[in-house]
């Protein structure tokens, strides 16, 4: 299984170490459209830059989304299993939209942006921000979970390493997808790893504006924005069993988010939007 896939369109469940979650980015010229069936999975579509009319099962909804991810927030469409999807764009834009298989049961709904909580997350050089899209706490979905993170330049993110296996046996974590673009043509970097017998794995990625990391299991951290280059990845999160994070952090390097409480937040930070 290939964890780093450089300017990756579309991530599916193949059967090979990779089962829950999906992302296909979907790019739009203007007055192009195009369609697709949800089947037996839920997505969550985002706009990544410009605006969509998204028609699901005939219901229409109108997405006013952003100039890009690093100047405003968005609005979203959770779309459920077994919906006749279609996207157009008048001006033409480029869309993500995130899927996790799931059983049938909620409506399609929209979130205007205003209505999406806006997080600042850590302190000093790991100063973030966090846009709560489609989170457990806010947004309801089966399975589910869809953030998005902007880092200015010079700081970490994803940090202190950490998974999402807490109260869980090792094989039901969950699965992460990161999907990156960086500001200004520049790089960022991802960190994966785990010594788990029969289950290793060792990444350090340098990512750019396409790219994409796939977490599958093990510790994950830091995502690191080079100086002078803001890094943003859309993070999609689902698995089996109930739908929560079961963050816990990497022992090795879970002093660190005790001496924030001493550290200023980055003054950059937020990006947008009022934090929560």
């Amino acid at each position: 299984m290939n964890w780093y896939r450089p300017q990756c369109a579309e991530v599916t469940p193949d059967g090979d170490g990779w089962r829950h979650t999906g992302l296909r980015i979907v790019t739009l010229a203007a007055g192009e459209s195009t369609g697709w069936a949800t089947g037996g999975t839920e997505a969550v579509v985002v706009p990544l830059a410009g605006a969509a009319s998204l028609t699901c099962d005939g219901e229409v909804v109108t997405l006013h989304g952003r100039p890009d991810v690093f100047t405003a927030a968005t609005d979203l469409c959770y779309v459920p299993p077994g919906t006749e999807v279609t996207v157009a764009s008048a001006a033409g834009g480029r869309f993500a939209v995130a899927s996790a298989a799931a059983s049938p049961g909620l409506p399609v709904r929209y979130r205007p942006a205003a209505e999406v909580p806006v997080e600042v997350r850590g302190a000093g050089s790991a100063t973030r921000q966090v846009n709560n899209l489609a989170d457990a706490s806010s947004f309801a979905c089966r399975q589910l979970m869809v953030v998005e993170v902007l880092t200015p330049g010079g700081n970490w993110s994803s940090y202190p390493p950490h998974k999402h296996d807490e109260h869980r046996p090792d094989e039901t974590e969950l699965e992460e997808i990161y999907y990156f673009e960086v500001a200004r043509g520049g790089a960022g970097y991802q960190r994966v790893y785990t010594s788990s017998p029969g289950r290793e794995i060792d990444v350090l990625a340098e990512v750019r504006s396409g790219d994409v990391v796939l977490v599958p299991h093990g510790w994950h951290g830091p995502s690191m924005a080079a100086p002078g280059y803001d890094l943003y990845y859309l993070n999609v999160m689902a698995g089996p069993g109930d739908r929560a994070w079961r963050f816990r952090d990497d022992p090795a390097h879970a002093w660190i988010r005790d001496t924030w409480a001493a550290q200023a937040t980055d003054p950059r930070v937020p990006f947008y939007g009022r934090p929560a």
